[in-house]
């Protein structure tokens, strides 16, 4: 960075760091910028650089210096579920901006996230007929049974003839793929690999409603030697739980009887499959038994690049993915807060609050459809869990609750955050400094998008807290 830049973010970060700290006035007094601005105004008019190459330069290194500090702070205060291609990423970004100028680096972001929403996850849901794979790629989807359009149809016979993807309503990216039961006349052991076109696949989860059998065992040996990942879910545990309660009475121990379960299922798998794991579901109340240890599981195992595609489609049903889905998008946020302050270097006053805008509803309406609930999936909730679901509304108590997400309503929200109108006054307002007037309105168009999304964010994930903790009846802060 030149010495013209550093001086220009030397005095930008103190009046920012100064302004966060005493609360004081956000437009800074033309006289702190004064000295330096004469420094700066001669270098400029003495140097065979013209001036607007100067401009460039100076804003091209404050939006670089806008990413690598939000790369920074993620990294520091991270998850696991940080982007580990956010260095590349950046990278690239800086390139763009320093070779083609801001527009060519906000184009550059917006290409990347919409890499990002498009990455394709697909899952293999097999095994034997009638062993509730419809009903996990339902319970999975967060569509219920009796969805004739939308949901994969169940019964007590063989329902799916074909292999059948079922893409994620919220999430298209993301598809389930129903596979016949093996060894059907249609699908015979000996050819059902290739006729189900296996490679297609990211993973594979065979599930069974009692054990697992000599074409489960044989289908999870062709896909090891294949190099993909597949695990067992015992499916139905809920119908076993109430059948005990029935025999055992009053000797009847929930736990006991689950690990009775899985150790007979791994008994099954012993001797053919190394290490096998099971996992014990019920795909109508997936925030019981082991579908959280499921889920965890995946995403471990899954490739760094899909995990986030995974994460943000998992049905919302534990304080622990609530956290994981809240981390992942607070990530990505240094993204389009960097686009906004790109958007700011254009010189035309008003037109940076307005894509601004735009652009924090569509972000917005992103983290509803990932949190929830809408009014279906709450109704849903309240049956399962048996809480009136006028007790489930009430819990959300953000102005964002059960509200459709619209510019009007963003900017009503704002509106009534002084911390937000004063930055945008500030951004405004610093347009007609001479020479720093454009920089400076990067950096609080940067810090004033940064902050409104991670408001907006935390809105949603805390009114899904609430809903999750009076569904299960716990007490615990996101």
């Amino acid at each position: 960075m030149c010495q013209e830049d550093r001086l220009i973010e030397e005095c930008a970060c103190q009046h920012f760091r100064e302004n966060a700290v005493t609360g004081h006035r956000v437009i800074p007094e033309p006289s702190e910028f004064h000295l330096k601005q004469e420094s700066l105004t001669d270098k400029a008019c003495s140097s065979p650089t013209s001036f607007a190459e100067v401009m460039a330069r100076r804003n091209a290194a404050l939006a670089d210096n806008h990413l690598s500090c939000a790369s920074a702070k993620a990294s520091m205060g991270g998850s696991a579920m940080d982007n580990p291609h956010d260095v590349e990423i950046i990278a690239a970004i800086k390139e763009q901006l320093e070779t083609n100028g801001p527009a060519a680096a906000a184009a550059k972001i917006q290409t990347y996230l919409d890499e990002q929403d498009n990455i394709q996850l697909n899952i293999a849901i097999t095994g034997e007929c009638g062993s509730g794979k419809s009903t996990f790629v339902n319970g999975f989807r967060g569509i219920p049974n009796s969805d004739k359009e939308r949901a994969a149809p169940t019964g007590v016979t063989e329902t799916t003839k074909d292999v059948t993807p079922y893409p994620h309503p919220n999430y298209p990216n993301v598809t389930l793929w129903d596979l016949p039961g093996m060894g059907t006349t249609k699908f015979p052991a000996d050819e059902y690999l290739k006729k189900v076109e296996f490679k297609r696949f990211d993973f594979f989860i065979i599930i069974s409603a009692d054990r697992f059998r000599e074409n489960d065992v044989k289908l999870s040996e062709e896909i090891q030697k294949m190099g993909k990942k597949f695990y067992f879910v015992r499916s139905k545990i809920d119908h076993n739980i109430y059948d005990a309660k029935e025999t055992q009475g009053s000797e009847f121990n929930e736990e006991k009887t689950l690990k009775e379960i899985r150790e007979d299922c791994i008994q099954d798998l012993k001797g053919r499959v190394e290490s096998p794991q099971v996992f014990l579901v019920s795909s109508c109340k997936l925030h019981l038994y082991d579908f959280r240890l499921l889920e965890k599981t995946l995403e471990e195992e899954l490739p760094a690049h899909k995990r986030d595609a995974l994460l943000l489609a998992l049905p919302t049903v534990s304080l622990e993915i609530i956290i994981k889905k809240k981390e992942a998008l607070q990530a990505r946020i240094k993204y389009p807060a960097g686009v906004s302050a790109l958007g700011a270097a254009a010189p035309v006053p008003g037109l940076s609050v307005a894509i601004d805008m735009t652009m924090i509803a569509a972000t917005v309406r992103q983290y509803q459809v990932t949190f929830g609930p809408d009014s279906e999936s709450l109704q849903r909730l309240a049956e399962t869990v048996r809480v009136p679901l006028d007790e489930l509304r009430a819990a959300m108590t953000s102005p964002l609750a059960g509200k459709e997400i619209t510019k009007d309503l963003i900017i009503k929200i704002l509106s009534s955050s002084v911390a937000f109108l004063s930055l945008n006054v500030a951004e405004e307002g610093s347009r007609f400094l001479p020479l720093l007037g454009i920089p400076v309105a990067m950096t609080i168009s940067f810090l004033s998008t940064y902050q409104a999304l991670n408001m907006f964010l935390n809105m949603f994930a805390e009114d899904a807290q609430k809903v999750v903790e009076k569904a299960l009846g716990l007490n615990t802060p996101v």
